[in-house]
């Protein structure tokens, strides 16, 4: 029998909270990490690099990523792969839901 995890709506599982960045792991195997995290308007993750690859689902908001040198706007809907190593940002524009995957090694992303 195979295993499997089921969140039937992953906004749900946070709520924002005042000039704050939230965030709760909803997923942890052997190949990858899902964590939800919750950025009111004008909260910042600044720059900084993942040490594996990583994708962000943009749930409900809106946000200014930085990719590199590459500013994007991003809203509800959108989705980015990010190598390993790559430089990069999140500031949100409105209140902000995203989804990060982290892919840990040996796995395909």
């Amino acid at each position: 029998m195979s295993e499997y995890a089921l969140t039937n709506d992953v906004r749900n599982a946070i709520t924002y909270q005042s000039e704050s960045i939230v965030s709760k792991t909803v997923f942890a195997g052997e190949h990858a990490k899902v964590v939800v995290m919750a950025l009111d308007a004008g909260q910042e993750l600044s720059e900084h690099t993942a040490a594996m690859p990583a994708a962000i689902h943009v749930l409900e908001g809106e946000a200014e990523v930085t990719l590199g040198s590459d500013l994007h706007r991003l809203k509800a809907g959108a989705w980015v792969h990010m190598d390993a190593n790559l430089r990069h940002a999140v500031r949100a524009i409105a209140p902000t839901t995203l989804l990060l995957t982290l892919f840990k090694k040996g796995t395909i992303a």
